[in-house]
């Protein structure tokens, strides 16, 4: 009987129109994220970010599922060592400067739920599954992602969350704040990119500047309001709404833009 190879897990990334879509490409282990795709992509996302064609971040996983964790039985590593990994992931999937979407299909769980809560927003459709699950295996889970959730269900659903490791649906998840929009089934790729282009049309340097108030970044509001002030968004956005014209925002963010 001939011996299949499976495909390498990875993560797959493309750009179109100004939309990056990164995939999590592991179908075997429902998209679980092996410890060298969890290295891999801090990297990629500076790389994204830096390209000043990208304007939006997309993140999905490949297939029926968006990602079901990690994959334990590839890490070699400590479970400390482990948890460092996913960590830097997500802080650098959080620290991303552009609007960052979780397109999520099927299991969006364990770390997988991390990386979700990591983006801006969240769109999922019906059916999709959500959960924390360190309580199933003994693991605390990292101060930092569980501050993030609170911030994103509140303490009760982090709570209910991370105490029993269940898992809960869309109806719940969109609810509680977890999810943004829930789509029909087939419909979740359409509003994505429908999104996605409402986004790109939008001012950068006011997704820019929100996003970081939002993160708590007040000490960044001098730098803001130079930009602001020097980059012409502003009359081109009157000017366009005066003669009733799409705007073109001239503002993107240079490699000298200070994190």
């Amino acid at each position: 009987m001939a011996h299949t190879e499976l495909p390498e897990p990875r993560l797959r990334h493309t750009i179109d129109g100004g939309t990056a879509t990164v995939v999590i490409d592991h179908p075997a282990r429902r998209n679980a994220m092996t410890a060298a795709m969890w290295r891999a992509l801090p990297p990629l996302l500076a790389d994204l970010a830096a390209d000043p064609a990208v304007g939006v971040l997309v993140l999905t996983g490949t297939g029926g599922t968006f990602c079901a964790g990690a994959d334990i039985s590839g890490l070699r590593a400590s479970a400390d060592e482990a948890q460092e990994l996913a960590v830097r992931a997500e802080e650098a999937l959080a620290a991303f400067p552009k609007p960052t979407l979780a397109a999520v299909r099927g299991f969006c769980v364990g770390g997988g739920c991390q990386l979700a809560a990591a983006c801006d927003l969240r769109f999922a459709e019906e059916g999709a599954s959500f959960g924390i699950t360190p309580a199933k295996l003994g693991i605390v889970y990292p101060a930092s992602s569980t501050r993030r959730l609170v911030s994103l269900v509140g303490p009760a659903t982090a709570k209910y969350l991370l105490f029993s490791a269940e898992l809960i649906g869309t109806e719940r998840a969109l609810r509680t704040g977890l999810v943004d929009e829930v789509l029909p089934t087939g419909e979740l790729g359409k509003r994505v990119g429908e999104f996605a282009r409402i986004l790109l049309s939008r001012s950068r340097l006011t997704q820019a500047a929100a996003k970081e108030f939002a993160a708590g970044r007040e000490d960044r509001a001098a730098y803001w309001a130079d930009q602001a002030r020097a980059s012409g968004d502003t009359a081109e956005g009157v000017a366009a709404f005066l003669e009733r014209r799409d705007p073109r925002f001239p503002w993107t963010a240079g490699p000298g833009t200070p994190p």
